[in-house]
């Protein structure tokens, strides 16, 4: 196959980028051809230029229009598939945000999409979890242009280039096919590092009880510089809001440290932590599923672990 290069989508808030995309572009890089990132917002130039300084990033295009502002599927797959068509990939983050917009991508290109891809074996053979994550699958794929999410966790983040910059081309595309209109957002502000990227995370169960006591794992979580997570049930429940779901419908995290609180272990939300490099559970029931993928495990109440913990970690750092 003569490659045409990939073409990545990049996410973004129209001020920021969003980590998940150099995870894409570092996976990108492992295929045939240049790696071209693609910017689709409104006045969003701390994007671009983040972009444009990503190691194995050859060439940014940019496409600004109203219709593009708020992020709406309809409008950007149009325009994915446009220009997707001069590429022989189509890749996106397998977040929220590519799965939203991919897979109406490769119905436009009518081509199969590949979802979640954790490892590139060739040019059309790639590898992609099934089955909440307890197998994984070997895909080849013959379509002329491919089209996957790719799993952030699976691939280290592109490095930023300050040396040098990809340089930038401007796109005239304005698609507005008015199938959804956009009310409001809601956002919760996180007051660590981003889940999906973070070093060390901190995740709560329904064994937490309510939504007040995750106060003692945003303790922890803070001492330690990571991210505050929760499973589907604590979700559900109202204890924390849906962006801290990790999960097999939540987010994927594969961090160096996982710590695990009156988690149960249920398989969905294994799905999304399993591959955590160190995995710590605190659970009161010894037989709790979650203890057969730990590497260190803790029996006991959490209310007497966590503020016992919380004292011995102030300690530790103080004395640094």
């Amino acid at each position: 196959m003569i490659s045409k290069g990939i073409l990545v989508l990049a996410e973004h808030d129209n001020h920021q980028l969003k980590r998940a995309t150099a995870n894409v572009v570092s996976a990108a890089s492992q295929l045939p051809g240049e790696v071209v990132v693609l910017v689709v917002g409104m006045e969003c130039e701390a994007v671009v230029e983040a972009v444009s300084h990503l190691s194995q990033v050859k060439r940014v295009l940019v496409c600004e229009a109203p219709s593009y502002a708020e992020g709406l599927a309809e409008n950007i797959a149009v325009l994915v598939a446009e220009f997707g068509k001069a590429f022989s990939y189509v890749l996106a983050p397998a977040t929220t945000y590519g799965k939203n917009i991919l897979p109406r991508v490769a119905a436009l290109l009518d081509v199969a999409q590949i979802s979640e891809i954790t490892r590139i074996i060739a040019e059309d053979t790639f590898v992609r979890p099934i089955y909440a994550g307890n197998a994984l699958a070997t895909i080849q794929s013959l379509d002329p242009i491919k089209v996957m999410t790719v799993r952030p966790a699976a691939f280290k983040a592109a490095p930023m280039v300050s040396s040098s910059a990809a340089p930038i081309q401007k796109l005239f595309f304005a698609a507005d096919l008015k199938l959804s209109h956009f009310v409001t957002r809601k956002s919760s502000i996180a007051k660590g590092p981003e889940l999906s990227s973070a070093h060390v995370v901190v995740a709560g169960g329904r064994g937490l009880q309510k939504g007040e006591n995750f106060g003692l794992l945003e303790d922890i979580a803070q001492k330690l510089g990571g991210a505050l997570g929760a499973t589907r049930a604590a979700v559900d429940a109202g204890f924390v809001p849906n962006d801290y779901q990790i999960g097999q419908t939540g987010k994927i995290v594969a961090p160096d440290l996982y710590i695990a609180i009156g988690i149960s272990g249920a398989i969905q939300h294994l799905a999304g932590m399993k591959d955590s490099k160190v995995i710590v559970a605190i659970n009161k029931d010894p037989d709790a599923p979650i203890f057969q993928v730990a590497n260190y495990g803790m029996v006991g109440d959490l209310f007497q672990i966590l503020p016992e913990l919380s004292q011995e970690l102030a300690i530790r750092i103080d004395k640094t």
